[in-house]
Parts: structure tokens; C-alpha cells; sequence
């Protein structure tokens, strides 16, 4: 082979999870997916924190952001802490609305008591 380092970074690259996602075992969640989904992928996540945020109608048109009125709605958020154990990152997961809007990398986890 001619080029051997470019195999590797191929394979790397193709073995790499976007920054928008991570594995559980071997099933990829990924932003956009519902809590659904995820807790299928995932099961249950160690910690979950529920609050309600105040925002504006929106419509999205072609990419864009169109609001809809000035009045406020409420849009239900979760955190989900996912926790791998002390040989992984944790990661906590952003619900809005119930779809998966981010996913955030932590220091490593911890043994349960």
C-alpha cells in the first residue's frame, strides 16, 4: 500500500462518533432522537432533572426562524445524566419538548453505592 497512514485515518474517522452523539454499548443515540428512543438505546439514566422554560412561538420556514407571536409558551426540558461507570465519560443529555437537543460530555463516572 502505498499510503498506509491514510488507511488508518480512514478507519479512525469512520469508527468516531459525531461530537452530536454517543454510543451506548453499541446502538448511537444522536440529537433529534426522543427520550423513547434514547431510553431504548441507553435504559434508564442515573439521574433526571425536570424544569419549564418560557419561550417564543416559533415556525421554521426554510431554515429560518419565523416567530409566531410575542406571547409566551412553556416548553418542557429534562436533563438526563447518564453515568458509564468510572472507566467512562459521563454524558448529559438536554430533552426539549421531548426530542434530544444536546448532548454534553462530562469527567468520568463512578462506582453506584
Amino acid at each position: 500500500m502505498k499510503h498506509p497512514w491514510l488507511a488508518t485515518a480512514a478507519v479512525i474517522l469512520l469508527a468516531s462518533s459525531p461530537a452530536h452523539a454517543f454510543r451506548c454499548g453499541n446502538k448511537l443515540v444522536l440529537e433529534g432522537d426522543t427520550r423513547t428512543e434514547v431510553r431504548r438505546k441507553c435504559g434508564e439514566p442515573a439521574e433526571v432533572t425536570r424544569k419549564t422554560i418560557l419561550r417564543t412561538p416559533v415556525y421554521w420556514w426554510h431554515g429560518q426562524p419565523i416567530q409566531v407571536s410575542s406571547d409566551l409558551i412553556e416548553v418542557p426540558v429534562e436533563i438526563w445524566l447518564y453515568n458509564l461507570g468510572p472507566n467512562q465519560l459521563m454524558r448529559r443529555l438536554r430533552f426539549e419538548d421531548g426530542e434530544l437537543i444536546d448532548i454534553e460530555t462530562l469527567g468520568y463516572g463512578y462506582l453506584e453505592k
